[in-house]
Parts: structure tokens; sequence; C-alpha cells
């Protein structure tokens, strides 16, 4: 472990990670609002108001289980130093920014992961990683968007044939009700899992250098920046990635856009119970493809979603070999 840190610099250090933490807010404000926006329920403006409010509160309803996985699941608490901080988080936000810039709808979860990944293996090689959360981890990006695209996809067979004798204009206008409880819930579960993420690093950088005592923890100061930095991000907006999200993929009625947000929102809720740091990005689009699939195969824009897949495979190898490479150019001026 480096010396410790004096005060500017362990300031300068968690005002990085609450800018990740905003960042992915604007980057995956696609993922709480796109259904809702592109089914014509909400305005754009007032969707943010809406996603950034629950991104808030879901402090009060989840444990911080997800963070202490990125805290101490990840990599070796003992490999963790400023440098390998600064150097993950800029691995991440590089790799945010890139795609947000495109437009592409990667995980700034995932982004996150490769960045600890790298920075700690260009630190201390493969023993920095600790092979068993990083393994739960790597599996969810497989499970978690097969998870919501099965669930959105059985909840319109259930729907569908419970409306079976209702008009499509009744269909539509309960379902536009209804749809503001599927967009709760589901960016509850965005801001329980997605802002513990940015806990986990901060909570591991302060424990690093000694101020958490012998114990790993997460000090209430710091949940309430980290959901606050969400909630901010997710009110700016991230409309690029909301126009690919919500239009390119399939289109949506109502009841689509309920059982898409309702399938993500209840993978989200189970990984954040388990403590699984997932791809909020890869469980709505796997809900949102699986709604337009159930309508007919050539519903979904199969060559927007394999782009889309392309983006979840180098996402951590891309941050990881960005943070790796910060990791050796500080080492290298110090």
């Amino acid at each position: 472990m480096d010396a410790a840190l004096g005060l500017p610099v362990l300031t300068i250090l968690i005002a990085v990670a609450l800018l990740f933490d905003f960042l992915n807010g604007l980057h995956d404000a696609a993922n709480s609002i796109a259904t809702i926006v592109s089914t014509r329920v909400l305005r754009p403006q007032y969707a943010v108001f809406w996603a950034a409010f629950f991104n808030f509160v879901a402090f009060a309803v989840f444990g911080l289980h997800v963070a202490n996985t990125i805290g101490t699941g990840i990599i070796d608490p003992s490999v963790v130093d400023a440098t390998v901080i600064f150097a993950a988080l800029v691995g991440a936000i590089a790799w945010n920014v890139i795609t947000w810039a495109l437009g592409i709808p990667s995980s700034s979860s995932h982004a996150l992961i490769g960045g600890l990944v790298g920075a700690g293996m260009a630190k201390a090689g493969i023993s920095a990683a600790v092979w068993s959360g990083l393994t739960k981890t790597l599996l969810a990006i497989v499970l978690s968007p097969l998870v919501g695209f099965l669930l959105a996809l059985v909840l319109v067979a259930i729907v569908s044939w419970l409306s079976v004798r209702s008009t499509p204009f009744a269909v539509d206008r309960a379902f536009r009700i209804l749809q503001f409880a599927s967009a709760s819930l589901y960016s509850l579960g965005h801001g329980g899992n997605d802002a513990q993420k940015t806990m986990g690093i901060i909570g591991v950088l302060l424990y690093s250098q000694g101020h958490l005592g012998d114990t790993f923890e997460i000090p209430f100061w710091v949940v309430l920046a980290c959901q606050s930095a969400m909630a901010l991000g997710t009110l700016m907006g991230g409309w690029r990635i909301v126009r690919t999200m919500g239009l390119r993929i399939t289109k949506l009625t109502p009841m689509q856009g309920f059982c898409a947000e309702t399938g993500g929102a209840v993978t989200l809720f189970l990984a954040t119970y388990l403590g699984v740091p997932v791809s909020t990005t890869h469980t709505i689009t796997g809900a949102i493809v699986g709604v337009g699939a159930a309508r007919r195969l050539s519903a979904v824009r199969w060559n927007v979603a394999s782009s889309i897949v392309y983006a979840w495979v180098i996402t951590i190898p891309a941050s990881a070999a960005v943070a790796a490479a910060t990791y050796w150019v500080v080492q290298i001026l110090k």
C-alpha cells in the first residue's frame, strides 16, 4: 500500500469517482427512460425528472451488497492505491465518453470493472483479481440480458392473454398508466445497482488509506454523494442513446414498454439483492429485444442489436487496456 494521501489528492480522487458516477447517470439515462419516451407516455424533459428522483431514493430500498462486491470482490483490496483507482476511473470514463459520443449503449458497470481489472493487473499481475467475484460478474454479462429477454417475453404472453377481450384503445390507455409504475421500478433498480459501484470505488479508496479502520464499510455521506451524482447525470439525459434504445431496436407500444421495464426491473432487483453488479444497459436491451421478438422476429432490427452486442464484448477489455496504459504512464511520470 502506498503512503497515505494528502487531503487534496484524496478529495480529487473522490471527485473523479463522482464524475464517473455523473457520467454513468448521463450515459445510462436511456436505460430508465427509453421505453417511456419512445411510447410517448412522457415527454423526455419530464421523463428524466421522473427517473432522476427514483435513481436518488434507491438507497432507501436496497442494501449495499453491490458496493461491497465492487470494493472487495473484483480486485484484492490490498492492491488498491491512488494510482490504481485513478487509472481504473480514467479507463471507465474514457470508454463511457467514447460510446456516449457514438450513441452506443455500452455498459458503464463493465467499463468500471474493466478499469479496475486493468489497473489492478498492471500493478500486481493476474494475482490482483478476486476470481470468485469476477467470475460471478462475468457470468452476469450473459445471464442479465437473457433473464430480461425471457421475463419480458413471458410478460408479453401473459398480458396479451389477459387483454384478449379488451379493445386496443382500452389496452393502450391502461398500459399508459401502468408504465409510470414500471418505469419507476426500473429507475429504482438502476439507481440501486449502478450508484453502488461508485460507492464501492470510494469505499475501497478510503479503506486503502486507513480512513475506515480495520473493517470495510460504506460511510453514509458516500451513499448520498453517489446517489446525488447519478441522479444529476440522469437529469442531464443521454439523448443519443435514448434514440438507439427506444426507437432503433424495435417499435414499442405502451403494453410492450411496460413488459420490457417490468422484466428489466425484476432482473435488477434480484441482482442487487444478490450483490451482483450487472449491466442495466444489457438488462433493458435484452428486455426490449424480448418484447419485439414476442411480436415477431422481424420486428427486431437485428443489425442494431448485434452492433450493441459487439460493444458489450469489447467493453471490459477496452476499458482495461486504457486503465493499464494509464497506470503505466503515471508510474513512468512519477
